[in-house]
């Protein structure tokens, strides 16, 4: 696969995977459209999925240390539990347990 393809289905990953719909379909379309194959393979694939979570990471850095910090001041007494960052570092635990499952 050539650095121009890689390009074009890089953006396509990041264009499309916050929409409710496949991202990875999405490459694998794309990739047969330009002739490289129905599949550009597991470790491209991985690669860019990663380039999208360390995006996220970075974008929502600021929001993802406070609703940490608050979570822990709220579990040890420090700030009323109801606060709405504490809450949602509640929510994002219990989101997570059907992964663990």
């Amino acid at each position: 696969m050539d650095f121009i393809n890689a390009l074009i289905l890089g953006l396509v990953q990041g264009l499309t995977e916050f929409l409710p719909i496949s991202s990875s379909a999405h490459i694998r379309i794309v990739g047969e459209l330009l002739g490289t194959g129905a599949d550009p393979g597991a470790r491209f694939t991985a690669i860019i999925q990663l380039g999208t979570e360390a995006a996220v990471l970075l974008y929502f850095w600021r929001d993802i240390t406070r609703i940490i910090a608050q979570w822990f001041r709220a579990l040890f007494g420090r700030i009323p539990r109801n606060d709405p960052d504490a809450r949602m570092g509640w929510l994002v635990i219990v989101g997570s347990i059907p992964i663990v499952v």
